[in-house]
């Protein structure tokens, strides 16, 4: 989907560039994103929602850790991704929570969390969350949180032609 005239997804990639040994997407349409130069990597559990992709990434990375940020969201923070990426020594899970909800789209997890993710995936679940209760999971939220993404549009999302025109119209406000 464009926005400002190019692939949504190449905001996304412009924000986290550099942050990590290596880039992978994870997709069933590898001829979609074949262009961007990406490591490309279809779910080894088709149809397993979020979690399904989850579990993909972290088979597939080869670093201690995985951020993993949703290609629908082009405001998202460097700095607080930057913090997140630091925090992951001190837990499985780093993520933001605002307002009590968290986005885990848009955080950070140990690679030895794969055992508890597909144990979740042999119950069913397709929520990321439902692994969380067999993992230490670290928050960031409060101070912090607006203190990293100050102008709260980190959780902002493209799901429907009005968010393409906000997201449009906050790229034109720049």
């Amino acid at each position: 989907m464009p926005l400002a005239g190019k692939p949504l997804i190449e905001h996304v990639l412009q924000r986290v560039e550099g942050l990590g040994d290596e880039l992978l997407i994870t997709t069933n349409r590898p001829e979609a994103y074949a262009h961007l130069g990406a490591r490309l990597v279809s779910d080894s559990t088709p149809g397993a929602g979020p979690l399904g992709g989850l579990q993909t990434a972290l088979r597939a990375a080869s670093g201690k850790a995985v951020l993993v940020v949703a290609c629908d969201m082009p405001f998202v923070e460097r700095g607080l991704l930057e913090h997140m990426l630091d925090m992951i020594s001190d837990a499985d899970v780093v993520i933001p929570r605002k307002d009590g909800l968290i986005e885990p789209l848009q955080a950070v997890y140990a690679r030895h969390c794969l055992p508890a993710v597909e144990k979740a995936l042999q119950k069913g679940e397709q929520r990321v969350v439902s692994f969380f209760p067999e993992v230490r999971v670290l928050n960031v939220e409060g101070e912090t949180l607006e203190r990293l993404d100050p102008d709260e549009l980190s959780f902002f999302n493209i799901n429907t032609p009005e968010d393409l025109e906000r997201a449009e119209a906050l790229l034109r406000a720049k």
